[in-house]
């Protein structure tokens, strides 16, 4: 095993004494964390009946068991059982705070009542409307106070949402349109991003004919016949009443990029937020006393993981809806109190560099946390003292897990851009290339754990996470990272398997890139790869390129063009890093790109 890095946090008896973890280690009877996490997948029907009592879920009518099914593939989670999430999203005292945001350069406070009351009256339009029970809706816009209400009120209508990030071009939004088949879609008129007037109902028309919901933001543009403002789509006066249905009832579409360059698309049930918002109650220890800030959007599973993670553990969650690069965004965390406070590494690279925290008072923030892509030792170690000496809980997980598989807690001491544990209730498998247990290979996933998928939409679902596993382990599922255990028995991630790239937080597939960019003139072929810097952070993006024989490239001029291309019709968060000019692309005796090859050729 390899020496990590020295701690740069080590918890101190009374933040022990005073966690959830602890709290649930005397509920259980165990003495340790390692003792906790062995009984949390060793019998892991007692420990999710622990975690729903915990979190007090609410049903209808209650389950005959945790599970169903003996089957870790298809476990059937909460047979019998009948709820609605919502109810138990919004089911705190009436006024304490759900929601803090920023408007009008004040902070406002939405109370659970009052965000009761708003879901309420989404859900009555969405019946209005004519929309029916199991009908799905696509929200298309920035986490604002109207993207969360549209969200529960869906979901609390029976309806399921079908999240798409804002920051896509018109052609991918009618990708994941296409792949979903929604009756409608709720968007905004425009987004404000750095000053800047970014198109977002416009975007919507143009991807697709579906009647749209608008929030106006002041842009008073002319709506279609067949769209209507947002005002006028909410009713007034509403009873919170949420239709019921079965545990494993969708509520929520998410995308995930694999290999190939159709999304999969993830559908969660009423389970899935069972499992984020005990990552959040014991991993980042979010209480009723918190306010969670997350810069995300619902496009990203992380923006229905802050939803879930902050109201069924009774905390607020707090929403700014610019870039949290700024100085504006660090003024916003010292009013609204933030007290956990997750980020992307990309964030913190840029504040360390433009000295953005310098003077700022962050004494209310105990807990920060850090997911969606590697992160930088020497950013996360400047990061723990500019924020006054307090952890890095390093987040890994996927879509399709519904939060994640490779954490930490506040119990045990922060190593930047290390991972102390494998989430409770979920165990992990390293393989290596010869097949073999190993301290550094293939992840794989130990089923059943609350939160995994259970099905695809469009693709077999047990093909993808369960076909070809490596024998003599017992039940596994594939979820694609290579990691590495290193002393102490702490994690590091080294990057995917396959050939999905991470790139911002968001995963792309290598041939939606090179769909885009392979139309650049002069490319024969190119190939795209993900590179991780030799000392740590973000994966950066580097295109391999064979050109035609009769054309004068520019290499400064082609990498503009491609830029250009992926911001056109992709996502403008994509960067190029660089392009590189070959002869040949290595390719293996079926004629696949040998992008492995690629990586381990170059570096960054």
């Amino acid at each position: 095993m390899a020496q990590v890095p020295t701690p740069a946090w080590i918890p101190d008896r009374e933040a022990i004494d005073q966690s959830n973890v602890r709290r649930l280690m005397a509920t259980v009877g165990v003495d340790t964390y390692e003792d906790l996490h062995a009984w949390s997948v060793a019998d892991t029907d007692a420990f999710w009946q622990t975690v729903i009592d915990e979190l007090d879920i609410r049903f209808d009518r209650n389950p005959r068991s945790i599970r169903g099914s003996s089957d870790p593939r298809h476990p059937d989670w909460l047979p019998d059982a009948t709820l609605n999430i919502t109810s138990s999203c919004l089911d705190g005292p009436h006024d304490a705070p759900a929601i803090l945001h920023a408007r009008g350069g004040h902070i406002e406070t939405i109370t659970v009542g009052q965000l009761r009351e708003r879901v309420a009256a989404f859900s009555a339009g969405f019946s209005r409307a004519g929309f029916s029970i199991g009908d799905r809706i696509a929200i298309v816009m920035p986490m604002t106070v109207e993207a969360v209400v549209a969200y529960l009120g869906t979901i609390s209508a029976g309806g399921v949402v079908v999240s798409i990030a804002d920051s896509f071009a018109p052609d991918e939004i009618a990708v994941r349109l296409d792949l979903t088949d929604p009756v409608g879609i709720v968007t905004q008129d425009r987004s404000m991003r750095l000053g800047r007037s970014l198109p977002m109902y416009a975007k919507c028309v143009e991807a697709s004919d579906l009647p749209c919901v608008v929030v106006s933001t002041g842009a008073e543009l002319p709506l279609r016949p067949t769209d209507v403002a947002w005002d006028e789509f909410v009713a007034t006066g509403a009873v919170f009443d949420p239709v019921v249905s079965e545990a494993g009832t969708h509520t929520n579409i998410l995308f995930s990029s694999g290999t190939t360059g159709e999304p999969k698309v993830i559908p969660w049930t009423q389970t899935t937020p069972i499992k984020a918002a005990m990552d959040g109650r014991f991993h980042l220890d979010i209480g009723s006393d918190d306010v969670v800030a997350w810069p995300t959007n619902l496009g990203w599973m992380m923006g229905p993981w802050l939803i879930y993670a902050s109201l069924l553990n009774g905390a607020a969650m707090a929403l700014f809806d610019d870039a949290p690069t700024t100085r504006a965004f660090v003024a916003f965390v010292e009013e609204a109190g933030v007290s956990v406070l997750g980020l992307v590494p990309s964030i913190v690279a840029a504040w360390r560099g433009a000295g953005t925290l310098h003077g700022g008072d962050w004494s209310s923030v105990r807990v920060l946390a850090s997911t969606g892509e590697a992160s930088n030792p020497g950013d996360y170690r400047w990061l723990m003292e500019a924020a006054g000496g307090v952890p890095v809980v390093e987040y890994c997980g996927g879509t399709e897990v519904g939060g994640g598989y490779l954490t930490g807690t506040i119990v045990q001491p922060a190593v930047p851009s290390r991972f102390t544990t494998s989430a409770l209730g979920t165990g992990v498998v390293i393989v290596g290339e010869d097949g073999n247990a190993s301290d550094v290979g293939e992840v794989y996933l130990v089923p059943p754990a609350m939160g995994m998928s259970t099905e695809l939409i469009g693709r077999d679902h047990d093909d993808v996470y369960y076909s070809d596993l490596p024998a003599g382990f017992g039940p596994l599922r594939r979820h694609g990272d290579q990691i590495a255990r290193e002393e102490g028995g702490m994690f590091r991630v080294l990057g995917r398997v396959d050939d999905t790239m991470n790139l911002g937080g968001i995963k792309v597939s290598s041939a939606e890139l090179e769909d885009v960019v392979g139309a650049a003139e002069g490319v024969v072929e190119c190939a795209a790869i993900a590179v991780s810097p030799a000392e740590g952070g973000p994966d950066r993006l580097v295109v391999f390129v064979v050109v035609s024989g009769e054309s004068s490239i520019d290499g400064d001029a082609l990498k503009a063009d491609m830029q250009d291309r992926i911001r056109t019709h992709l996502n403008p968060l994509f960067r190029i890093h660089e392009v590189v000019v070959v002869d040949v692309l290595p390719r293996t005796a079926s004629h696949k790109v040998m992008r492995r090859t690629l990586r381990k050729g170059f570096t960054v």
